[in-house]
C-alpha cells in the first residue's frame, strides 16, 4: 500500500472507533465508493452497508453502476425509495434543493434501515474540498441527522480520494462526477419527472455515442449540452453533428445548443449563493 492509502485507512478506522456497524449513503461515485472501501477495510465488509437512494432523480445507468461497484467492494447494498418529489420545497428548486433531497434520504434511512440493520452510525461521502464550497446545502441535512463525514474529518480532498480509488482499482476510479438529474434544471424552474426523464434520455444517448464527462441542462425546449473540450469539437463536427441533434430531439427537446464553456460544476447554484454572500 502507498503511504496515502495506509494513512487514510488508519485515519478512517480511528474516526469510526466505537462503530460496530456502519451504513454509508452510497451512489457508486468516487467519494462514496472510497468511503465505503476504507470503512470496509477498517471495520470488515460484513459490518458496512451501502445504502442507495432510488428516485426519478437517479439515472438507471447510475443505479446499475452503483451495484457493480458494491459487488467489487464485496459489501451488501440496500435500496431505499426516496420521495423528495413529493416535497413542495424540493420541486420549487431553490438553491437549497439539495438540502431537501438529502433530508429526505437521511429521514428514510432513519425510518427504514437504521434499526432493521442494527446500524450504529450513518456516513456519507462529502470530501474536504466539497466542505469548503458554498453550494452544498446537503451538508446541513447531514448535520441535522448526525450523519458522519469521515472523508472531511480525515482531510481527504478530491485529489486524494481519486488517488485512493485508483490504487484500489475501483471500477469508478476515473468516472466523472455525476450529480443527480435534478441538478440539470435551472433553479426556480419546477423539478418534475418528465424533465428528469428528458435529461436522462438525452445524456444516455450521448454516452452511447462515446461522449464522456457531460451535462444536458434543461431549458424548456432547449437542451444546453456541456462537454469536455475534445468532445465539444466532436459534437459539432460531421459525422456526429446530425446524430447528436437527433438524439436530443428524440429525448423530447426541440433545440440542441452546445455550451462553449464546457462542463461546469455548480453551474446553476454557485452564481446564486455567491451573490448571496457578497
Amino acid at each position: 500500500m502507498t503511504e496515502l492509502l495506509t494513512a487514510a485507512t488508519a485515519r478512517i478506522g480511528s474516526l469510526l472507533t466505537g462503530v460496530d456497524r456502519l451504513g454509508v449513503a452510497f451512489s457508486g461515485g468516487v467519494d462514496s465508493s472510497v468511503l465505503t472501501a476504507l470503512a470496509a477495510r477498517a471495520l470488515g465488509r460484513d459490518r458496512v452497508l451501502a445504502i442507495l437512494g432510488v428516485s426519478p432523480s437517479l439515472a438507471d445507468d447510475e443505479r446499475t453502476g452503483a451495484h457493480e461497484v458494491a459487488r467489487f467492494l464485496g459489501v451488501p447494498v440496500v435500496e431505499v425509495a426516496t420521495h423528495e418529489g413529493e416535497r413542495a420545497a424540493y420541486r420549487a428548486n431553490g438553491p437549497d434543493r439539495c438540502f431537501h433531497c438529502k433530508d429526505e434520504l437521511f429521514s428514510r434511512i432513519g425510518d427504514e434501515v437504521d434499526v432493521a440493520h442494527r446500524l450504529d452510525a450513518i456516513a456519507y461521502g462529502e470530501n474536504a474540498d466539497d466542505a469548503r464550497r458554498p453550494d452544498r446545502p446537503g451538508s446541513r441535512a447531514a448535520t441535522a441527522h448526525r450523519v458522519l463525514r469521515p472523508l472531511v474529518a480525515a482531510g481527504l480532498d478530491k485529489a486524494a480520494v481519486r488517488a485512493i480509488a485508483r490504487e484500489l482499482r475501483l471500477p469508478c476510479a476515473d468516472k466523472p462526477a455525476a450529480p443527480c438529474l435534478a441538478s440539470r434544471i435551472p433553479h426556480f424552474a419546477e423539478v418534475i419527472p418528465e424533465k428528469l426523464r428528458q435529461v436522462e434520455c438525452a445524456e444516455a444517448a450521448l454516452r452511447r455515442l462515446g461522449f464522456g464527462d457531460l451535462r444536458v441542462r434543461h431549458h424548456g425546449d432547449v437542451a444546453r449540452i456541456e462537454l469536455s473540450p475534445d468532445d465539444l469539437i466532436r459534437a459539432v463536427s460531421e459525422p456526429l453533428r446530425g446524430t447528436v441533434h437527433a438524439a436530443i430531439v428524440a429525448a423530447g427537446f426541440r433545440f440542441a445548443a452546445v455550451d462553449l464553456a464546457g462542463v461546469q460544476s455548480g453551474a446553476f447554484t454557485l452564481p446564486l449563493v455567491q451573490v448571496g454572500c457578497d
